[in-house]
């Protein structure tokens, strides 16, 4: 494979902002649509001019496909259009998400014409986007988390399809559409790059567990890449997954992505003595990347409440040693980059963007978090010094 330089990465910034822009249906069967929510798509102008200071120009959106295909096969692009305008004022790079979480009213994941429906929307957002920027490298996410959406539809009850037993269902469905898609936006653009966004996560056995238990839970611990497996190829080949379409392996990291199975139990990521069975995030995604050999981002991390500040050191900690090694991390998104509600209670706002929401404020308002910000600039440093300005790495063939 070819040799990479720090000039490879098609993105125009370390750091990225990510806003959330779900459209899915919630536990209530409520359809959510947190772009106006937010105030984001009100405050778009507003929101790309607050990333400057923070070193951010390069940020995650979405398209809503739920609000696009109202009518089968017939879009609307009108609201993406207002926003690629803005990005263009801004000089913002800004990376699509084509589903993230939400479905037309008609579809869900185990629909027969699921997967022919998203690749003909691959189809028309290339069209429509190429109408608009002719020029320029288009960065696309597919199907957002699908680890982790075929669990909350899947097994969960906690959105569409509604059902229990039925995460590997939900998640064939979703990858054969993956699958499909990524061929139809490679037909339709040959230059477009592809960046998976999944969660990365450590599932442990109990203390003193039995062969059965610590079988459990190295089960469970694997089918995080399930997703990605089967977009490579490596399971399921039958769906037509290449290795071809892994391009860019993204990975979504939060504060609960280490836990304890049977019974369940969060795993503290900032103890005064750390759980042993812990595995610190540098080592989460050097084996991430032993198993892919891909170019890599985080593209997802945030934390709730007072302790995002010592989130943002830790984050810059891990990410500095991960780039020393020469391993070629090419962003780390802050997400969100404003603060959301809950999907389910929409009254109850996480406070885990580096902006918290004024809620007495139309829009809402906006509140920069000055802990986080101080954080984050001072991360940024511990970041910046850890890149090597010319550097080489060659990246192993997937297996």
């Amino acid at each position: 494979m070819a040799i990479l330089t720090p000039d490879s990465s098609p993105f125009q910034s370390f750091w990225w902002g990510g806003y959330e822009c779900t459209d899915q249906l919630n536990a209530f069967g409520n359809r959510v649509d947190f772009l106006p929510l937010t105030g984001h798509l009100q405050l778009i102008d507003e929101d790309y001019a607050a990333q400057k200071p923070f070193n951010v120009g390069t940020v995650r959106e979405g398209i809503r496909w739920a609000h696009i295909e109202k009518t089968p096969y017939q879009y609307d692009f009108s609201t993406v259009k207002t926003m690629l305008d803005a990005g263009a004022r801004h000089g913002v790079q800004q990376i699509w998400d084509l589903c993230h979480f939400g479905y037309p009213d008609d579809l869900t994941p185990l629909h027969p014409m699921f997967a022919r429906r998203f690749a003909a929307l691959c189809r028309a957002f290339v069209d429509f986007y190429r109408s608009v920027r002719p020029e320029g490298t288009l960065i696309v996410t597919p199907i957002n988390e699908v680890s982790f959406i075929s669990w909350l539809g899947g097994d969960a009850n906690g959105t569409s399809p509604y059902c229990h037993g039925q995460g590997w269902r939900v998640k064939y469905g979703l990858m054969r559409a993956y699958i499909e898609g990524s061929y139809a936006l490679r037909e339709a653009d040959p230059g477009i790059r592809l960046l998976t966004t999944e969660p990365l996560i450590n599932i442990v056995p109990p203390p003193n567990a039995w062969p059965q238990q610590r079988r459990e839970a190295r089960d469970a611990h694997n089918n995080q890449f399930q997703a990605t497996d089967m977009l490579c190829g490596r399971m399921s080949p039958e769906l037509g997954g290449s290795p071809e379409l892994l391009d860019i392996v993204g990975f979504n990291y939060y504060y609960d992505n280490q836990w304890q199975l049977h019974p369940h139990q969060k795993m503290g990521w900032n103890d005064v003595v750390m759980d042993p069975r812990w595995v610190p995030l540098h080592k989460l995604l050097q084996n991430a990347y032993k198993r892919y050999g891909r170019p890599f981002a985080i593209t997802e991390t945030s934390h709730p409440g007072v302790d995002r500040p010592t989130w943002w050191r830790m984050i810059a900690e891990e990410c500095a040693q991960v780039l020393r090694k020469g391993l070629p991390l090419q962003g780390v998104c802050i997400y969100p980059f404003i603060d959301r509600p809950d999907w389910d209670h929409l009254d109850q706002w996480h406070r885990s963007g580096l902006f918290d929401a004024d809620l007495t404020q139309p829009g809402p308002g906006r509140v920069l978090h000055q802990p986080s910000a101080e954080a984050l600039l001072q991360a940024q440093a511990v970041v910046s010094a850890a890149r090597p300005p010319r550097s080489r790495v060659r990246l192993p063939e997937l297996l």
